[in-house]
């Protein structure tokens, strides 16, 4: 359909008087090749304060608020958690309880989804938590999880993309005790930096949601932001620098690597650290995926971090964004490093085994629905029964790039198109890149918490895609339990 409406598109530009150019340029018309230079340094987002409740509770403060910011274009209108833009990052050990009191100074309704966590369907933050103009929530449990990079984001209906691209993210860092995170490159805002990636587009001081023509995804940005940073440096002093990357822009897939060429080693993915450090040249992520990547440096070296080609040739991933490369972030060693050795072994990840799976289940994302069928809240598109293992096929159907994000828990990829695996994908996800006609073959065990009353979300991440109804639901309940949804 997509290319019956190109073409449809081009006839239109022909038959309208000047036609012929506007249709050359509309085709052939390069991607974006951004280069910049790097002359801010890196925000590093604060560690959010927290304070001792009760029964030992770590209790976090979040209000969503609007304010003005400086992206280099004056002052531009923006959303953010305890400030203009963005959010402080929460921090926790697995085994604490923890509680975030989110308050809405903003104009409408939002919510806060705590993104790759693993938490009570309630406690979510998905569209069913509405906190409207001047309200509040408590979210509450207890970190029950390895140590990995997630992040927190609204979930509202029908308005996540626009909250989030005006500035609505921030960082949740799980730590645990095991010694492979002390073995790797550990001291927050030093050698481990959060690197929260986003492209926007501006209409003079102000950020514009204008579409790409012929794009199907929502808003591609000529800009690049991390952490809120335009053309930022990041001054590194030792030998390793530890980056976990977030894509928390709305629509844009990027295919991270180092000028050059230069490996580095990825050692994380989703949900937390892999068996062994992975070298590689790049590592692609689509919206709302994370990677924890180590770099190494020589003393005074200047390093760039791009984004270059996503995705394959055609047109459709051209008018998508897929061939557009831009300049990220440059890394400056210093005259002398701190010596630090990457090690050899990280974790070890317990496999999930199809034998024992209690259900194979089957979606496909196509157009704007899932199997045929588009967002129904009253409606639990799949029954889970607590603390079993589930094998779900995941299918794009179509030729529009999606990816396949699952609350609450961490799948394992079993297997792409048929086949095992690559390394980058075998530890745990929560979210993986849905290439056109893609199929992934994915297993989880749903375990601790069941409520018949109040669903999870599964649903595609580009945010334009989920707005328009492109999620799902699935409830956890006790053996014999029935589902109670009521919208």
């Amino acid at each position: 359909m997509r290319k019956w409406l190109l073409g449809g598109l081009a006839l239109v530009l022909v038959l309208c008087g000047g036609g012929a150019a506007a249709l050359v340029y509309f085709f052939a018309r390069p991607p974006l090749d951004v280069r910049v230079v790097f002359d801010r340094a890196l925000r590093i987002p604060p560690i959010a304060d927290s304070r001792q409740g009760e029964q030992g509770r770590r209790v976090f403060e979040l209000q969503a608020r609007s304010g003005d910011s400086d992206f280099g274009h004056g002052a531009t209108r923006t959303w953010g958690y305890n400030g203009a833009y963005l959010g402080p990052t929460l921090r926790a050990k697995r085994g604490e309880a923890v509680a975030v009191n989110v308050r809405n100074a903003l104009s409408e309704t939002t919510t806060v989804h705590w993104h790759g966590m693993h938490l009570p369907a309630a406690m979510d933050g998905g569209p069913h938590r509405p906190i409207a103009p001047g309200g509040s929530f408590q979210a509450a449990w207890t970190v029950d999880q390895p140590a990995a990079t997630l992040w927190y984001h609204p979930h509202p209906s029908e308005r996540t993309e626009t909250q989030v691209y005006r500035g609505l993210a921030g960082l949740f860092i799980v730590d645990d005790d095991e010694p492979a995170q002390r073995a790797l490159p550990h001291d927050y805002g030093v050698d481990d930096i959060p690197v929260l990636v986003q492209d926007k587009q501006f209409d003079g001081d102000q950020l514009s949601m204008g579409e790409r023509l012929g794009s199907d995804i929502g808003v591609l940005g000529d800009e690049i932001l991390v952490n809120g940073t335009p053309r930022p440096y990041l001054d590194v002093r030792s030998e390793l620098v530890r980056l976990r990357l977030v894509n928390a822009s709305t629509a844009r897939i990027y295919n991270f690597g180092l000028a050059g060429g230069r490996p580095f080693a990825l050692v994380g993915t989703d949900g937390g650290l892999l068996d062994r450090p992975y070298m590689t040249d790049h590592v692609r992520l689509s919206v709302g995926e994370r990677a924890e990547i180590v770099v190494a440096l020589e003393p005074g070296e200047r390093l760039t971090l791009r984004s270059e080609q996503a995705l394959g040739g055609d047109l459709e991933s051209k008018f998508n964004g897929g061939r557009d490369a831009f300049d990220i972030l440059q890394l400056r060693a210093g005259a002398s490093l701190t010596p630090a050795t990457l090690p050899k072994t990280l974790v070890a990840t317990p496999r999930l085994d199809p034998e024992q799976a209690a259900q194979t289940r089957s979606f496909v994302f196509q157009g704007r629905e899932i199997s045929g069928r588009g967002m129904d809240m009253s409606r639990a598109d799949a029954v889970v029964v607590k603390d079993t293992i589930e094998v779900w096929n995941i299918a794009n159907g179509h030729d529009t790039p999606h990816s396949f994000h699952i609350h609450d828990v961490q799948f394992q990829v079993l297997l792409v198109d048929g086949r095992a695996p690559p390394p980058e994908l075998s530890g745990w996800k929560d979210t993986v890149f849905l290439a056109p006609k893609q199929r992934y073959r994915v297993i989880a065990r749903f375990a601790d918490y069941a409520d018949p009353a109040t669903a999870y979300m599964f649903h595609c991440h580009v945010l334009k895609h989920e707005d328009e109804g492109m999620m799902g639901q699935f409830v956890v309940v006790e053996p014999g339990q029935q589902p109670r949804l009521h919208g």
